[in-house]
């Protein structure tokens, strides 16, 4: 496993906002992008889970994936692989 320094996992972070960002700009220019939001950060985070008829909720994201989520895109397209060409 390759340890990264707080600077090398900050350009890397940086290196990847960058490209979303470039993506949007394609999703802008060929007419597919229609909004996006940033989420809030881990502090504010609540989980909702739909149990047997009922919601729950707790403090939290508790995401059992090794990625967070950052933000949403709303795309408009006529089809599923419109907005990645």
């Amino acid at each position: 496993m390759k340890r990264t320094s707080g600077n090398d996992a900050e350009n890397e972070r940086n290196a990847m906002m960058d490209e979303c960002f470039a993506y949007d700009d394609v999703l802008r220019k060929n007419g597919h992008f229609v909004g996006g939001e940033a989420l809030q950060g881990p502090r504010n985070a609540t989980t909702l889970r739909w149990n047997n008829g009922k919601v729950s909720i707790s403090d939290g994201p508790y995401a059992e994936t090794k990625e967070q989520l950052g933000g949403i895109l709303m795309l408009e397209a006529r089809d599923l692989n419109q907005p990645s060409s």
